[in-house]
């Protein structure tokens, strides 16, 4: 009994040593692990994309000052775009320009323009070269499309070209025929395309001659058919 009632006062002196001493001290608690924080993300891609940016907004800048011109569609039409040439003369100046695309792309580079060059008697150095191409080349690609191709000649006419420059050079030297246009006793060749009917009614003058062509030849075909027929009905009998 006295063990106990001494046991109990043991406990309530140091219940109350703690009180006095502030209380008990709570165990210290572990600090938080610190939450892992996003990495940033690459910047390749960024800078990739700023500059595309760039290049778009450098364009943009050239079209509004008028060292560019905006990108046309892709569906060309060099009859309404090129009124002042006739069928005939688009007809031979496409023929021009696929002789000498080599690689059957759609485009003369620079080395296909060097062999042209060469081919007409005015070679060029390679600066050159690109100085002609840059003058036209309206896409900024490196190489004439055959809308740019039929622009040099559009240039010409206008009077928008050095006399002592490559693309004149090239105009000049093509072996386009004046005759072919039908137009005789013209100083230039360009002054007798600026000399020309009306591109309306040339057109459908044109037109209308290449149907009869057409019709004409179908007409010898057709006779001549009949005769190797009738030629082959005499040996037969």
């Amino acid at each position: 009994m006295a063990s106990e009632e001494l046991a109990s006062k043991l406990q309530r002196r140091l219940r109350w040593e703690e009180m006095e001493e502030g209380g008990p001290q709570p165990e210290p608690r572990a600090a938080p692990a610190p939450e892992p924080q996003p990495q940033p993300p690459a910047r390749a891609p960024i800078a990739r994309a700023d500059a595309e940016l760039s290049v778009q907004l450098n364009r943009r800048l050239d079209i509004n000052e008028g060292a560019a011109r905006p990108r046309r569609c892709k569906v060309f039409h060099p009859y309404s775009e090129f009124p002042e040439f006739s069928r005939r003369l688009i007809k031979d100046l496409e023929s021009m320009f696929k002789l000498y695309d080599a690689g059957r792309d759609g485009y003369i580079d620079l080395m296909e323009l060097k062999l042209m060059m060469e081919k007409l008697g005015a070679p060029q150095t390679h600066l050159g070269l690109k100085s002609m191409i840059k003058e036209v080349d309206e896409d900024f690609d490196g190489k004439l499309s055959f809308r740019e191709f039929l622009l040099i000649f559009h240039k010409a006419a206008a009077g928008e070209l050095q006399e002592d420059s490559g693309l004149m050079m090239l105009a000049k030297l093509s072996e386009i025929d004046v005759a072919l246009e039908g137009v005789k006793g013209a100083k230039d060749f360009f002054e007798a395309k600026v000399q020309a009917l009306s591109s309306a009614s040339k057109f459908e003058a044109e037109l209308k001659a290449e149907q009869e062509e057409r019709k004409q030849a179908e007409e010898k075909r057709r006779l001549r058919q009949a005769a190797f027929r009738e030629l082959k009905a005499a040996f037969s009998t």
